[in-house]
């Protein structure tokens, strides 16, 4: 077994204990069936650890999936409704590869763009040759990394947009992590603008 794959097999067996099963209607077998494409791929790879395994919303919807994360067994939380949330959608150039799951290579939570206006750190995440992750690759760091929320820096979304222009953030508030939005020229000190360098489907390790 690779790195990567024991990687991604580990972050398969974290969401099926949180119930991703049952909010994709289906059981865990059939579930785990869906992985192993991608985690057969992944035996050949030699990627490393540092990979997010992202279920696409066709299999999970986003909508209740911030309160499947946890910190210090705090429920993460927020107050949008699950129509707002929904409405967070992938920007022209970062729709996910095809699912039902793939991988988010050296994801981060971008501390070096924090305090940026969401429009500007998007320039800056381009010129830098990085990505900006999106609503369902930000959840997925809630869920298999909760601490880099207080170890690091909450973060935008950049990949994702509503259509009044918002994007989506997660942070620290209640000492649980919080799923919100942003306006696109607004800045937070507490923000950075989260990032990956590649996103990759089972078809891109054949």
């Amino acid at each position: 077994m690779s790195i990567a794959s024991e990687e991604a097999k580990n972050q398969l067996d974290r969401i099926v204990a949180l119930g991703y099963p049952d909010v994709a209607d289906m059981s865990a077998a059939a579930f785990r069936a869906l992985a192993r494409p991608l985690l057969e791929a992944l035996e050949r790879s030699d990627l490393g650890a540092n990979i997010l395994l992202v279920p696409t919303r066709e299999l999970v919807s986003p909508e209740s999936l911030i309160a499947r994360t946890s910190i210090n067994r705090m429920a993460g939380f927020t107050t949008m409704p699950p129509r707002d949330i929904a409405s967070f959608l992938p920007q022209d150039g970062f729709e996910p590869p095809e699912g039902p799951f793939y991988l988010v290579v050296n994801p981060h939570t971008g501390t070096c763009y924090i305090n940026r206006e969401p429009d500007v750190a998007r320039k800056l995440i381009d010129s830098d040759e990085r990505m900006p992750l999106t609503l369902e690759e930000g959840l997925a760091i809630a869920t298999q990394h909760p601490e880099w929320l207080l170890e690091k820096n909450g973060f935008n979304l950049l990949g994702s947009r509503s259509a009044d222009g918002r994007v989506p953030s997660i942070w620290m508030s209640q000492n649980a992590p919080r799923l919100g939005a942003v306006w696109p020229n607004s800045r937070h000190t507490w923000l950075g603008n989260a990032y990956c360098t590649a996103r990759r489907g089972v078809s891109l390790f054949r």
